[in-house]
Parts: C-alpha cells; sequence; structure tokens
C-alpha cells in the first residue's frame, strides 16, 4: 500500500526502540481511527498506513528486512494482505498488541482456557525465644490449608464422571462482546473463567477439587533471624485448583522479649546493677552472655551509665557478617533494708565528705546551674 518511509509515516528516526514505535502508533493510531472519522476515506487510508508502518517496524525481523533492503524487503509481509485479518500480520493482530492492555487482551474464543491454578502462598507468624534465634532450631508447626481432595484427585468431579467443556464459552473461559470497531473480552458468567462445568460435583469437596485440613511440618530455623525475616517453604502453600501447582508458605519469625538482653541487629544489651561500693572502688563482677558467664573488670569511681563492650559476645547476623557484640550498661544500685549499725557508717561517711565538690563534680555543676537558672528569672 503506503510507499513513504514507515519511519517518517509514524514521526520516528530510524534508531528509535519499541517502545518509542509503540507510543507514536498510538497516539497516530487514535487520531485517525475510523470511528473518530466516521465517512472519511482520507483518514481510513491515513489509518491504514500509520498500521502497516507499525506492523513492520514493530517486528525485528520484517524491521531488519526493511532497514536493508526497503519496501523490497516486506513485500508480501506487510500491506499485500490487507487489514481483513487472515494474514499473520492483519490489522486485528497489530491493534490487539497495542491496546490489548486497555480491553483485557487480544485473542479469540477458540483456545481452551485450562482450568488450573496456582494455589494461594500462605503465612505463618512465629515466636521464637532469643535463643533459638540466635543459635537456630527447628520447629514443628501445624498450619490450615488446602489440599487436593484425595476422593476426585483434584478434579471436582465425582468419580467416573468428567468435567464437560462450557458451552457458552467453548473452553475459553471467556467470551468476547462486540462493542462498534473494538472487541472486548471478559469472563465467561456461566464457568466463571474455568472453561469447564462440573455437572456431577464430588461428594467429599463437593466441586471444588480441594478440601482444609491441618499439617505438621517440621521447620528449619537459621542462627542468626531476627523478627521481621522469612523463611519461605515452597509448595507448602495452598494446593493449586483443579490439580494446579501449590503455593508457598512463608514462615514470619517474631522474636519475643528477653527478660535480661536486648537485640539491635547484630548487637545485644543489657544492664548490670552494681552495688555503691563496688562502683566507688572498683572491682570485678560476672556477666551473663549467651554461651555463659564472663568477668567484667569495674574502674573505681565509675558512675551509672557508663558502657562496657564485650567483643564478639552478640549475634552473628543470619546474612552473613561479624559477630555483634554485648553492650553493657552499668547501673549503680542503692542500698535498701539498711540496718542501724549501716546507716550510722553512712551518716559517719557523709561528714567525712563535706561540701567538698572534688567528691561529687556532677551534683555541683547541676546546683550551680540551677542557681544560675534562678538569678537570671529574679533579673
Amino acid at each position: 500500500m503506503s510507499k513513504r518511509d514507515y519511519y517518517e509515516v509514524l514521526g520516528v528516526s530510524r534508531d528509535a526502540d519499541k517502545k518509542a514505535i509503540k507510543k507514536a502508533y498510538r497516539s497516530l493510531a487514535n487520531k485517525y481511527h475510523p470511528d473518530k472519522n466516521p465517512d472519511n476515506e482520507e483518514a481510513l487510508e491515513k489509518f491504514k498506513e500509520i498500521a502497516e508502518a507499525y506492523e513492520v517496524l514493530s517486528t525485528e525481523e520484517k524491521r531488519e528486512a526493511y532497514d536493508r533492503f526497503g519496501h523490497e524487503g516486506v513485500n508480501g509481509q506487510a500491506g499485500a494482505g490487507g487489514f481483513g485479518g487472515a494474514g499473520a500480520g492483519g490489522f486485528s493482530d497489530i491493534f490487539g498488541d497495542v491496546f490489548g492492555d486497555i480491553f483485557g487482551g487480544a485473542g479469540g474464543g477458540g483456545g481452551q482456557q485450562s482450568r488450573t491454578r496456582r494455589g494461594s502462598d500462605l503465612r505463618y507468624t512465629l515466636e521464637l525465644d532469643l535463643e533459638q534465634a540466635v543459635w537456630g532450631c527447628e520447629e514443628k508447626i501445624r498450619i490450615p490449608t488446602l489440599v487436593d481432595c484425595e476422593v476426585c484427585e483434584g478434579s471436582g468431579a465425582k468419580p467416573g464422571t468428567k468435567p464437560t467443556t462450557c458451552p457458552t464459552c467453548n473452553g475459553a473461559g471467556q467470551v468476547r462482546m462486540s462493542q462498534g470497531f473494538f472487541s472486548v473480552q471478559q469472563t465467561c458468567p456461566q464457568c466463571h473463567g474455568q472453561g469447564q462445568i462440573i455437572s456431577d460435583p464430588c461428594n467429599s469437596c463437593h466441586g471444588q477439587g480441594r478440601k482444609q485440613e491441618y499439617k505438621t511440618l517440621n521447620v528449619k530455623i537459621p542462627a542468626g533471624v531476627d523478627t521481621g525475616d522469612r523463611i519461605r517453604l515452597s509448595g507448602e502453600g495452598e494446593a493449586g485448583t483443579f490439580g494446579g501447582p501449590a503455593g508457598d508458605l512463608f514462615v514470619q519469625v517474631s522474636v519475643k522479649p528477653h527478660s535480661i538482653f536486648e537485640r539491635d541487629g547484630s548487637n545485644l544489651y543489657c544492664e548490670v546493677p552494681i552495688s555503691f561500693t563496688t562502683a566507688a572502688l572498683g572491682g570485678e563482677i560476672d556477666v551473663p552472655t549467651l554461651d555463659g558467664r564472663v568477668r567484667l573488670k569495674v574502674t573505681s569511681e565509675c558512675q551509672t551509665g557508663k558502657l562496657f563492650r564485650l567483643r564478639n559476645k552478640g549475634v552473628k547476623p543470619v546474612r552473613g557478617g561479624p559477630v555483634g557484640d554485648l553492650i553493657c550498661k552499668v547501673v549503680v544500685e542503692t542500698p535498701v533494708n539498711l540496718t542501724d549499725r549501716q546507716k550510722e557508717l553512712l551518716k559517719e561517711f557523709a561528714e567525712t565528705m563535706g561540701e567538698e565538690s572534688e567528691h561529687s563534680p556532677k551534683q555541683k555543676t547541676w546546683f550551680d546551674g540551677v542557681k544560675k537558672f534562678f538569678d537570671e528569672i529574679k533579673k
């Protein structure tokens, strides 16, 4: 039909990619569409010319032949067959390729659609102790799921019978409706997209092909997992419909709060209470870790909030990397339940301290700040 350069027809450069070619075609096809230009022969011819150019340039083999030999290279491949839809390059194929995403996709009702569908994925939240998450473990879980019906072997039909092809869509699962120039597909209202009808359903599963049951699985938890991590068990989700593949099971980890440790990534944190005398004079204390006790040396004159780092006493991340640390925060504990003699000794000790700021530098700094605050208010 057209002897104009196909790139010129679509208004694109010779090095344009498929996306640019498709975009140009859609814009021009919409402009010169016969429905928008009724009884306009010039627009119709322009529309056919645009479709012919797109048919060639959107197909890799045809475009290569056109680039090398021009129109002679694609004679008999594009345009020659017209737009009646008889040839492989018919207009219906081109139009369906470009606008199929709007109207549910191009395609006829002749091909039979499979009833099989992949089963749904499932999610199971597994609570673990911190020790289990850090060292890894193996846990048994019991989950409700849909499995293939043993009586009908997943077909949904009563044993000895078979599903029949839907007479409305002829097994396609979709029906085509014409709307002027367009042809739109929608789900078959009789078989609901299955393509087949079960006239005599299985008494056990009532034609569903699946039944709900509980199953027990062993889940291996790798060392180092943390809250939010997921473990995928392929094929352990819901059974597919009518023999389709099963979905997957995703086990989502949730680590329970620990009585001693808090975890942040690969590091562990804990508070360590120490006595007043240990804080003042220094000493050694026992500190718990996930793999036993260790001795921690506390320096003299230690204050509440001081952090001590124990290297490699944290967690090795599940995705690899160095082992984290254990961060110990010291908390000085005020003595309670004192005897009369202990109270007397503390009073004597306080008298020896006097009001010398060198023994309580933070206290003096704080009181100086308070005094300055009130002095400024009075001004």
